[in-house]
């Protein structure tokens, strides 16, 4: 009997979940797609008709999980009263509060993909198409109302943010501090300096000096942390005296 698309969507969320628990509790390698099938309930043969191999379904969670914050996300109501900023937030917040069930999978598996980069080559990181449109759609708002100065790399721009995002989750991976209240922090800071630059038109000629510079750098700086906090406080008090 053929099966609805209903239940191809469980079963996909399921499986996922499933592969989630099982690695999360014997590792990436201990786990097999035969235990991954069974624990689910589903045929030996059938998992692979949804995820060809194991680090596809570790792509798939990432996926997924920043679907479901997008959607989360579109659901709160009065948001269309949110400024830039808060309309950002609300995206990488309701994903970092959905992933946290998850937390020490999350871990796992950026760290398998930091043993075998090579997993990523040739596609890009997973959600990222769905996170680049979100925030394009939030730039051209904001744009179109006002809020910003003109930006002509709205595109680049949006593909930046995404690649933020992930580097929000390796910061928050690495945060001790009670609640993670450092990753929020950092998030409030970071997003606020941005939008002080969008404003001032400073993004559009930072752009132009070379997007992989301001990407490695930031990556960097997610990923040790050291004095990030405070070159985003000295950043922001400096754009403020330049806002429009």
């Amino acid at each position: 009997m053929r099966t609805s698309k209903a239940q191809q969507a469980k079963n996909h969320r399921l499986i996922i979940q499933t592969a989630v628990d099982l690695m999360t509790q014997h590792g990436f390698e201990g786990t097999t797609m035969k235990q991954i099938a069974r624990a689910a309930d589903v045929g030996d043969a059938t998992i692979y008709k949804y995820f060809p191999t194991k680090e596809k379904l570790v792509t798939a969670y990432f996926q997924q999980a920043i679907a479901d914050a997008v959607a989360q996300a579109d659901k709160t109501q009065g948001q269309n009263e949110f400024s830039l900023q808060e309309r950002l937030q609300l995206v990488v917040e309701s994903l970092l509060e959905g992933l946290l069930a998850d937390r020490e999978f999350v871990g796992l598996a950026r760290g398998m993909v930091e043993r075998a980069p090579t997993l990523l080559l040739g596609e890009q990181l997973p959600g990222k198409p769905l996170l680049q449109k979100t925030f394009l759609q939030m730039l051209e708002q904001a744009e179109t109302t006002g809020e910003i100065a003109p930006c002509g790399f709205k595109p680049s721009l949006s593909g930046l943010l995404a690649d933020y995002v992930y580097g929000v989750i390796a910061y928050w991976l690495r945060d001790t501090s009670d609640q993670f209240s450092n990753t929020t922090q950092m998030v409030d800071l970071s997003l606020g300096v941005l939008v002080l630059a969008l404003r001032s038109g400073l993004v559009d000629k930072l752009l132009e000096l070379g997007g992989f510079m301001v990407r490695s750098q930031l990556a960097r700086l997610m990923q040790d942390g050291n004095g990030l906090l405070d070159l985003l406080q000295l950043a922001r008090r400096g754009l403020g005296g330049v806002r429009s």
